[in-house]
């Protein structure tokens, strides 16, 4: 990578930014705020996610270019408003770089991954003086993505299973627990169980080096996915949805599943 050039490239997008910003520049991009640019960011993200998902790579690399714009207007606006500026973010993320990776630019060692990000942990519990190690995890974060993050902090200071075997039991113990739950019939009950349960299953998505958030996103996918087909199976028919029986549908359902398998196979077999 030619690093002058992507330092030029930078330049010119702040210098565009400012512009925008400046007397002469655009409405929408003059009257934004911190605050009013983050539903836009949140856009940005998932955008940035469903392209890497769909391993489609031009939109990756726009929607990373986005992402950057998001980063430069904040900065903007912050330094217009006497706050810290561009060079000041990047100060602060490259000392934290270095201090989080001893491993790399001081003397500690990190054979694998994880006692490199143990190490990580350990070094931003230190420097942001938290009390609980599982301080830091913002409450806004979706629901998968805190309970992994969570499960994460906690087996980086050594509280995690050993063996995957015994997430499993984990598993099956509280699908047991739910059982008789529903068994009770009391929705508070039964709600804490669904809740442990889905703690559970994320902790063997851990176990297994998976994000539990990405692989529900990819079934979200999957099942519109063959929704539509099913949809459109049944449009070819002269029917809808609603004037279809679950047998019908279900029919369709089972032919598109069985086809995508077949699909599968035969990249496995090389054929």
């Amino acid at each position: 990578m030619d690093k002058q050039l992507a330092a030029e490239k930078f330049i010119k997008l702040l210098e565009i930014v400012e512009t925008l910003r400046g007397p002469d520049g655009c409405p929408w991009d003059k009257e934004q705020t911190h605050e009013s640019l983050l539903p836009y960011f949140l856009e940005e993200a998932y955008e940035l996610m469903e392209s890497v998902d769909r391993k489609d790579r031009d939109t990756f690399k726009e929607e990373l270019g986005d992402i950057m714009l998001h980063v430069v207007l904040q900065a903007q606006i912050s330094r217009e408003n006497s706050g810290f500026n561009i060079s000041d973010s990047l100060d602060t993320v490259n000392e934290k770089l270095v201090h989080r990776h001893p491993h790399v630019f001081g003397e500690k060692k990190a054979d694998a991954a994880f006692h490199a990000k143990q190490n990580w942990e350990a070094a931003k519990h230190e420097e942001k003086k938290r009390e609980s190690r599982l301080d830091g995890v913002p409450a806004a974060l979706p629901a998968l993505v805190r309970a992994q993050r969570l499960q994460e902090k906690a087996a980086y200071a050594g509280f995690d299973w050993e063996k995957v075997e015994e997430v499993w039991d984990k598993v099956h113990e509280e699908i047991q627990e739910l059982k008789e739950a529903q068994t009770k019939n009391t929705r508070e009950y039964i709600e804490e169980e669904i809740g442990d349960v889905l703690f559970a299953i994320v902790n063997l998505a851990r176990f297994l080096k998976l994000p539990a958030e990405d692989a529900l996103r990819k079934s979200n996918q999957k099942f519109t996915d063959r929704f539509a087909q099913v949809e459109k199976e049944l449009k070819k028919r002269g029917k809808t949805v609603d004037k279809s029986t679950l047998e019908e549908m279900d029919e369709i359902w089972n032919a598109v599943k069985n086809t995508k398998v077949d699909k599968i196979k035969k990249l496995q077999l090389g054929s």
